[in-house]
């Protein structure tokens, strides 16, 4: 049996393949050993396996994770094989190449993550050839919903926000100023605590305009600071994974005409582009 896993800081897609190539689709919560330490990870994903998979009769894992990269890749395929110890082969990639894969397959093209964090590449058919580094949750992830949860944070803070709007969040999530800080200095897993309020955009008394203009705002310096970065960006299309991109599609592509760019597939998730990529390889 084959288990193939997209995962960001957020939540991870799974899908177990038979012998028949029947899948077994469930999720978890995310896992990015930059912010998730190993013995965490490890029980996680032992807790929310479903029950009627058997961990020992895996025999390979195809794990793209945020964070898998540089000294985090060996980190991730040690934490894998102390949950699938009888597995024959592990791997783990950063999820900008299931990005790759997912959109392009073995196509060449630009390819993007718009979720809780951001990644951006030039990718050839077969391997990522140009990366401009996101930075992070603290420097950087320009667009991502993080990024976009702490524009909506320092509005409500500063007083920023319209009067209307401020009412509602506070109704919506009773945060007072010290609970903020609290959450996103005192405790693990800030960028997903940052992220969970690009939902509250969506909010029926959200004024549209203060939403728009902010999303607006966080996609221009997302293509300002990134996708600009690459030689003749413009001559591909633009093709990106994540919720962000998804739900805020038509703001994103005001943002992609402004910068002349083309869009190209945009889509939610990745699983069931990973499983054909995987079930064919």
């Amino acid at each position: 049996m084959i288990l193939i896993a997209d995962s960001g800081s957020t939540k991870t897609d799974w899908c177990l393949l038979d012998s028949a190539r029947k899948g077994r689709y469930f999720i978890t919560e995310g896992y990015n050993p930059y912010f998730c330490d190993e013995q965490y990870i490890i029980n996680s994903i032992k807790a929310n396996l479903p029950g009627e998979i058997d961990r020992l009769g895996i025999t390979a894992v195809h794990f793209y994770g945020a964070g898998c990269q540089d000294d985090k890749v060996v980190v991730m395929e040690g934490i894998l094989r102390s949950v699938f110890s009888n597995c024959e082969q592990i791997t783990a990639e950063v999820d900008l190449l299931a990005a790759a894969r997912g959109l392009l397959g073995n196509k060449p093209g630009f390819a993007a993550i718009l979720g809780t964090g951001t990644n951006t590449c030039i990718y050839d058919g077969n391997r990522i050839i140009n990366n401009v580094d996101s930075l992070g949750f603290i420097l950087g992830d320009e667009g991502s919903g993080a990024a976009i949860g702490k524009r909506i944070l320092r509005d409500y803070l500063r007083n920023k926000m319209p009067e209307s709007v401020k009412r509602a969040f506070y109704n919506t999530y009773e945060l007072k100023p010290a609970d903020i800080i609290h959450k996103i200095y005192g405790e693990p897993l800030a960028n997903r605590f940052c992220a969970s309020f690009t939902r509250f955009l969506k909010h029926p008394e959200v004024d549209p305009n203060y939403g728009h203009q902010l999303v607006k705002s966080s996609f221009t310096e997302f293509f300002h600071n990134l996708v600009s970065c690459y030689p003749d960006y413009n001559k591909y299309t633009f093709n990106c994974i994540g919720s962000v991109s998804y739900h805020f599609a038509a703001i994103l592509e005001e943002v992609l005409n402004d910068f002349q760019m083309e869009p190209g597939r945009i889509l939610p998730s990745l699983i069931a582009e990973l499983v054909s990529f995987h079930a064919v390889a």
